[in-house]
């Protein structure tokens, strides 16, 4: 009987010695002749093993289901966030031109009143 070794992520086969009564069997059956199956018993699962496997397989299930869900909710809030993200850059973009315009025409209004302001202190003299 060949066993896999998972070492170094290869699989190798690995040789076990066999069992006395396998070893029996195959030094009494000729070459070429089929081996004899194993007994019924030994590959008998029972009921509640395999309702056990068929609740951890339905919950695996489920589990795999809920996740999908969730990314398909998480992708959607993600895309939802960019969106919203790219429209708050935009507008910030417009806001900060709207701003240093402002600050222009602050700048040019202060320099025409302090023109003013002079001419007037001229003229009090």
């Amino acid at each position: 009987m060949a066993q896999f070794s998972w070492e170094a992520d290869v699989i190798e086969p690995v040789q076990l010695e066999p069992e006395p009564e396998t070893q029996a069997r195959s030094q009494e059956a000729p070459e070429g002749a089929p081996e004899a199956a194993p007994p019924v018993e030994a590959l008998a699962v029972s009921a509640d093993d395999f309702s056990a496997l068929e609740e951890r397989i339905l919950r695996a299930v489920n589990l795999v289901k809920r996740e999908r869900l969730a990314r398909a909710q998480a992708e959607e809030r993600a895309g939802k966030a960019e969106r919203l993200l790219t429209e708050q850059m935009l507008r910030m973009e417009q806001m900060q031109s709207e701003l240093n315009t402002l600050r222009n025409e602050r700048d040019h209004v202060r320099q025409r009143v302090e023109r003013l302001l002079a001419q007037l202190d001229a003229l009090e003299l």
